[in-house]
């Protein structure tokens, strides 16, 4: 149940490198964005949530990227949950064995039950990539990781949002010093990467962030960044102190927040 009446709420069950799924709920529509642990462990840890399989009405891919992808397949065959993917997604993945394929254009709004989605594209290294702007018509959450530079559209996008999941993925001295091999550092610090603290800082700085509840650091490297440093560098951005801002790390994600009406 929502900790507040016509409440949207979201929780990560986990953020980061090896896996990312995130849940948003509002007046009994429960959609998972991205499935990038196994079957089995996105049902345990829908459980630390107090859900079940059952409860989840779609699953929204952002893109194929096995950090996103790994668990959908088996998931959504076992428990008859639906899958939304942009056509190349499909395109650049083997998706037979979905119970159920549901194509969205990453121009286009749609909605799943009582939540309104609009995705949005982003330079990232995979065939169709989107990102997530989730509404209930009053509150919008914005989604947006796997990014390697922000351009104007996203700004556009995520100005004004009322929760905001915000890549924080990696500190530049950290990721040159750090044990990825030279290509591998090349792809996260592109254009067609991952942003960096510095980076999604600069982005949060210029949107209105006036009407902003919630913010989370997302899909932070556990070899080339530690969560101070983004907090910090967010933190700037708004002036803020930085125990305000949340951590979604890889192992306990992040429980429920919740965008409370005004």
């Amino acid at each position: 149940m929502n900790d507040g009446a016509g409440a949207m709420r979201f929780a990560l069950l986990g953020s980061g490198s090896k896996g990312n799924a995130l849940v948003v709920e509002y007046a009994g529509t429960r959609v998972l964005i991205d499935c990038g642990f196994s079957a089995r462990e996105i049902v345990r840890r829908l459980a630390r949530l107090d859900l079940v399989p059952a409860d989840i009405d779609a699953v929204v891919i952002t893109h194929e990227h096995d950090d996103h992808w790994r668990g959908v397949s088996r998931f959504s065959r076992a428990h008859g949950v639906p899958v939304w993917l942009t056509p190349g997604t499909l395109a650049a993945r083997r998706a037979s064995e979905l119970a159920a394929i549901e194509l969205y254009s990453p121009h286009e709004p749609f909605a799943i039950g009582d939540i309104e989605l609009f995705p949005y594209p982003v330079p990232h290294d995979a065939r169709e990539p989107a990102q997530l702007v989730v509404g209930n018509g009053d509150k919008r959450l914005g989604v947006l990781a796997d990014i390697g530079h922000a351009t104007p559209h996203v700004r556009e996008m995520i100005d004004g949002c009322d929760g905001l999941v915000l890549e924080c993925n990696h500190e530049p001295q950290l990721l040159a010093a750090g044990p990825y091999p030279a290509y591998l550092k090349a792809r996260v610090a592109g254009r067609l990467g991952h942003l960096s603290n510095a980076q999604a800082a600069e982005l949060l700085a210029g949107i209105d962030a006036s009407a902003l509840q919630q913010l989370v650091v997302a899909h932070i490297s556990e070899s080339n960044n530690r969560p101070e440093l983004a907090q910090a560098a967010l933190a700037g951005a708004l002036s803020c102190t930085a125990d305000w801002v949340h951590v979604a790390n890889q192992s306990e994600g992040l429980s429920w927040r919740t965008l409370v009406n005004r």
